[in-house]
This record gives C-alpha cells, structure tokens and sequence, in this order.
C-alpha cells in the first residue's frame, strides 16, 4: 500500500468538508473554499475528524492516484485552515519591487518595468528595506496557485551562476560557478 496514500488526513476544527456524487471535494475554512474532482474509483471516508482515501485493486493507476489524492486532499486542508507562504527576493544591483493592490511592479534591470497581475485569491506584500534585499511575499490558501505565480514571477530574471543575480526563492542555495580566469600565457 502507497505510504502516503495511507496516512490519514486529520481535519481541524473549522474545517468543513463536503463529498458529493462523482467524488466532487469541497473544502471550506477560514481562509476560504477550495474543490478537487478526485478519480471516482477512489473510496473517500470522512469519520470523526479524520480523512481517508482507499484504492480498489493494486493496479499501477490506481497506486498512483492514490498517493496523488491523499497529498491534494491534504494540501487544501492544510491551505483553508493555516494557509501557505512564498518569500522571494530580487538579488541585483537596482532591482526594485512595488506593489499597488495586485499590481506588482518588478525593475529587473530592462528597458522598462514589468507590471504582473497577481491573482485575487493571493495576498502580496512587497519589501524594501535598506540592507536587504527587496523581498516579494505571497500567501494564499490554494498551493498549486500559489507555486505558479512565484515560477511565473522568477521566471523574469532567473539567478544566474556568476554573481547570484536574479529573483530567487527566500533560503534557497544558488549553485555558483567559477568565472574564467584570465591571464597572461607565456
């Protein structure tokens, strides 16, 4: 049996879930509603503050969906309940970030300024502050979402191996690269 399909999922106080016919999940809490259609050959219990996901047959799809679902089922539990974060930070000389609302403002180093819309169901909080690194914090409910728009964003400026520049994940290890050596040849 899949080992993460058969850890249960344990449903704090304040959560809500609902299964309709076809396995249509909804979850519900204080940060929101979340839903996932899960593979209807999936058997989904709900029993005292606790949720279970059981596969029919040992076939290789349903091995797999059951892990699958197991750890989605989780994630919105986890998103509606405590809610997740993502820190990124633009290393650079003259990189800048703003914010207005949704609208982030990015100087990456280019002609112009990048505007990207962040979708309503994050929450965006930018910094700048002297010594640091301007920093883009996201925070949302759905992790899928939120994962998409900071590969979305990073994918502006990457880090680069030489110097480290670019906008990369809060505690993330770029891996550097020695630059070339220059010299005179006898």
């Amino acid at each position: 049996m899949s080992r993460i399909g058969k850890a249960i999922v344990s449903v704090p106080d304040g959560v809500s879930i609902d299964i309709t016919k076809g396995n249509f999940v909804t979850v519900k809490g204080k940060n929101g509603t979340l839903t996932e259609n899960v593979d209807p050959d999936l058997t989904l219990k709900v029993e005292d503050g606790v949720l279970s996901v059981e596969r029919p047959t040992e076939q290789k799809r349903h091995k797999a969906a059951h892990g699958l679902y197991r750890s989605l089922l989780n994630n919105m539990v986890v998103g509606v309940s405590t809610g997740f974060r993502k820190q990124l930070e633009l290393i650079g000389v003259g990189y800048r970030v703003s914010n207005t609302g949704n609208l982030l403002e990015l100087t990456l180093g280019y002609s112009h300024p990048i505007i990207f819309e962040i979708p309503d169901d994050l929450s965006l909080t930018t910094k700048m502050e002297k010594g640091e690194p301007p920093t883009i914090i996201l925070e949302g409910a759905d992790k899928q979402l939120l994962g998409q728009v900071c590969a979305k964003i990073r994918k502006y400026r990457k880090p680069e191996p030489y110097k480290g520049k670019g906008i990369k994940f809060s505690g993330e290890i770029i891996r550097r690269k020695a630059g070339k050596t220059s010299g005179k040849k006898k």
